[in-house]
């Protein structure tokens, strides 16, 4: 299983200058782990606003990093796997060196002026995220600053064909550590452990699929009234399953710097109340309903106003506690995140999560999670795991 290509960074290196030559900056300067991951291909082992960094693709000429030293053997593991599209970098230290001194932490502004300088870059406007490098704007005010967040955004939106492929392959995972869920579920386990174990089992499963490649998983599940928090109670490291109690739980992967997000509603044993059973189902036909939404041309919102049909029509419109869905890709939470309010078309090979909720406070939440590709021949739910009842309960 091959990492992203080396094409999709160049062809985004292309995008961008082409951008920049339209809008009349001088560079792209990319300072937050997701973009940076974006245009070069290396997942930040820092934190920016600690040790700060920066990709930096000219209009004209060749892309260059500035980093910190921590970072010196991790890119040199990224080279020699082939997987770092930016390889011309300087590398600031953590702090000063009795010998062979350069540059440190406290000068990093100064270093990345310098190396604009060095490649023709002496004034006129920088393209950046957000507010911009504050230390680049104290030591060189020859250089004004436009924030292209917008378009880093819409970049992030439309997928490549070989990044749904590590998409598809990343579900499939989930959909096995879903199945070990279901299969080892047992009464009087603490929750939290459990979710360690299933994340152990997809991490074995893992190295054998994609022995070579980056793996990164997260299981995040409750159990019985819990469950009417959406992320849980946030203060029950104890929990237990309980016979007769529902759980929902999610199974996050992240293959090669693309995410994956896999939910389901299940129950430790047959539902103890049949209000349950009813909730289960309506919150079930609610995600299907958003998902046949999801094909190119039908508007992003009308998703949202699908799920909440269904919800409303069963009598559960007072129990929704946020939108149905949101962008998935190099973040988990990717663009657009405004699913209710956003009216612009789908567009083929975007990437969304399908979650509408039901949440009953002293019953539980009930809500099945699916990863969909928009495509031309109607929505890719990557994510297979049945949601039918009858396989979401556990035996006993």
């Amino acid at each position: 299983m091959p990492f992203v290509p080396q094409e999709v960074f160049a062809d985004r290196a292309k995008r961008i200058r082409t951008f920049l030559a339209q809008e009349g900056c001088g560079a792209l300067i990319i300072t937050t782990p997701e973009n940076f991951y974006m245009v070069s291909g290396f997942h930040l082992d820092v934190a920016p606003w600690e040790r700060p960094v920066a990709a930096v693709i000219p209009a004209e000429g060749e892309p260059f990093l500035i980093m910190n030293e921590l970072s010196t053997n991790h890119l040199r593991f990224a080279i020699e796997r082939g997987t770092l599209f930016i390889r011309d970098y300087t590398i600031y230290d953590e702090h000063p060196r009795l010998r062979n001194r350069t540059w440190n932490v406290l000068q990093w502004g100064k270093l990345l002026r310098t190396k604009l300088h060095e490649r023709g870059i002496s004034g006129g406007t920088l393209a950046v995220e957000g507010a911009g490098p504050a230390r680049l704007k104290a030591v060189a005010p020859e250089f004004s600053i436009r924030d292209v967040t917008p378009f880093l955004r819409r970049m992030r939106e439309v997928k490549y064909p070989a990044e749904l492929e590590i998409m598809r392959l990343c579900a499939a995972l989930t959909d096995f550590g879903q199945d070990r869920y279901v299969e080892h579920l047992k009464p009087g386990l603490t929750v939290a452990a459990y979710d360690f174990e299933i994340s152990r089992q997809i991490a074995e499963e893992g190295a054998r699929r994609y022995p070579e490649d980056r793996l990164e998983i997260r299981i995040r599940s409750s159990c019985g009234p819990a469950t009417a928090a959406p992320h849980g109670s946030g203060a029950n490291c104890a929990e237990q399953f309980e016979v007769g109690e529902g759980v929902v739980n999610i199974i996050i992967c992240r293959l090669n710097g693309l995410v994956v997000e896999n939910e389901r509603t299940l129950f430790v044993g047959e539902p103890k109340d049949e209000r349950q059973r009813s909730a289960f189902e309506v919150a079930t036909a609610a995600n299907e309903a958003a998902a046949e939404r999801m094909v190119p041309g039908n508007p992003v919102s009308s998703a949202d106003a699908a799920a909440q049909w269904v919800i409303e029509q069963a009598g559960f419109g007072d129990s929704i506690n946020h939108r149905t869905g949101h962008g998935m890709g190099i973040a988990g939470h990717e663009f657009p995140e405004d699913m209710p309010f956003n009216h612009r078309a789908f567009e083929e090979n975007e990437v969304f999560s399908c979650e509408p909720g039901i949440y009953i406070p002293g019953l539980g939440g009930f809500r099945h999670d699916d990863t969909v590709i928009i495509t031309a021949g109607g929505p890719e739910v990557i994510t297979k795991r049945s949601k039918k009842l009858e396989d979401q309960i556990v035996p006993i």
